[in-house]
């Protein structure tokens, strides 16, 4: 009977989980966690600090589901692992052996490294503890300050305004999010965090935190101004958690390197989610996705190669679908254009990738840029000599589920392109013509 120990508690861990199973239905399956809650919805943090989603509805499953899986979870940290003799050994000095061993250990959030960060009321937004931490020094008619680019420091101001705090939102760019949106749609995201009462402070940076008897009392910005708050929260990138990667001696870079097949550099054991750093069919590289979609699709397939079901993983365009500022945007595939040197600065929001990113935005095709409306629903398309290669969909959404095929499939859009190019083309109503007659669905 085959043992396989699968280390995280994220999407990545459980969609494995249920991988494994699918296909063995002997084996014996273990889940080891450090965090508390168990598997919980990450992307639902969001909601539940606007107060949209309540507490036990960011909890997936139920006791009935995990009993089904017949796994046996472990609260724990594993702190070493040794490949030859195929044995965890645990923080309180357990030894768990495996024959399978998935690494499914996800990111965290780069530190915030300035005078005062370690005061009481500095938060970040790993986890669940992290977003029940922040609530509790949420307090109404207060005031937040906010630094970082990105979808979470955005989710992260959006949820504490709406709990009835003053935000100002502190960011180095000269605009929000330069290295994946264009200056139009930066343009409309800040417009709407405005009407939002968020003020906004660009090509700026807090330069130290100023604290009173242990607590957040205020800011100091690079330029010298103060700014005063009680609660400060911080989004600067996520970097994933690879420290015993390293320990055991697994080939990585940012993150574990991985095969088709989501195997390490050593046998029997595998990687999957925001630490595994993936080939990109269409570059080549290893790139880094923090999405919830890849790491579901990743776990899936470590889950099956790791109970002998061969199966390679197929990248996908990678795809977001989120909220900014109140309004749904969905990302998809190559959409990043040549940086200016004011918009490489403002990278430096982000000391690595972001949470709800994806490194393959930001790859740079050979490609023209087609474009349409300038309101809060706008429409751009990366489009390269046959096919679409990335799109950005703000406001309606009729046509995102439909770019989702096209740029996954890499349907040929020759027949179109002329019409997509031309100057102030109506680019819905050209896509619709072409989805109704080439029947995609």
């Amino acid at each position: 009977m085959t043992r396989y120990v699968l280390i995280g508690m994220g999407v990545a861990a459980i969609s494995a989980l249920e991988s494994i199973r699918s296909v063995d239905d002997q084996g014996e399956i273990l889940v080891i966690s450090d965090d508390p809650y168990g598997y919980y919805s990450r992307p639902g943090l969001a909601y539940y600090l606007t107060g949209e989603l309540e507490e036990q509805l960011l909890f997936p499953y139920q006791k009935e589901d995990f009993l089904r899986l017949r796994a046996r979870f472990i609260r724990g940290q594993v702190v070493k692992v040794y490949p030859e003799e195929k044995q965890a050994a645990l923080e309180d000095g357990t030894f768990i052996r495996y024959d399978k061993l998935l690494i499914a250990t996800g990111a965290q959030a780069v530190p915030l490294r300035i005078p005062g960060a370690d005061l009481h009321g500095v938060h970040k937004l790993d986890h669940l503890t992290d977003a029940r931490a922040m609530l509790g020094n949420a307090r109404r008619g207060g005031t937040a300050i906010v630094t970082g680019g990105g979808i979470t420091a955005v989710e992260i101001a959006e949820g504490l305004a709406a709990r009835g705090m003053k935000v100002h939102y502190v960011m180095r760019s000269h605009r929000y999010w330069p290295s994946v949106l264009d200056e139009a749609e930066s343009e409309i995201v800040e417009s709407l965090l405005a009407r939002e009462n968020i003020q906004i402070y660009r090509k700026s940076e807090l330069a130290e935190i100023v604290g009173r008897n242990g607590r957040v009392a205020g800011a100091r910005l690079a330029d010298g101004r103060t700014l005063r708050a009680e609660l400060i929260a911080f989004a600067i990138g996520v970097t994933p958690r690879i420290a015993l990667a390293q320990q055991i001696g697994l080939r990585c870079e940012r993150g574990i390197l991985v095969n088709e097949c989501m195997e390490t550099s050593l046998a029997d054991i595998y990687a999957a989610g925001d630490v595994a750093q993936v080939i990109d069919p269409a570059s080549g590289k290893h790139l880094l996705d923090s999405l919830w979609g890849p790491a579901l699709e990743q776990g899936r397939t470590a889950g099956l190669n790791m109970a002998g079901r061969k199966t390679p993983y197929q990248k996908p365009a990678a795809l977001n679908i989120t909220r900014l500022a109140g309004l749904t945007v969905t990302i998809i595939g190559a959409v990043s254009l040549p940086s200016t040197p004011s918009d490489l600065k403002g990278e430096q929001d982000l000391l690595s990738i972001a949470r709800g990113d994806s490194e393959t935005w930001r790859q740079l095709p050979d490609c023209i840029i087609a474009q349409s409306g300038f309101d809060v629903n706008r429409l751009r398309l990366v489009i390269g000599e046959k096919h679409i290669l990335g799109a950005v969909v703000m406001g309606d959404q009729k046509l995102s589920a439909s770019l989702q095929k096209i740029i996954h499939r890499k349907v040929e859009i020759t027949s179109i392109r002329e019409h997509l190019l031309a100057p102030h083309a109506p680019l819905a109503d050209v896509l619709v013509q072409f989805v109704h007659r080439t029947q995609i669905s």
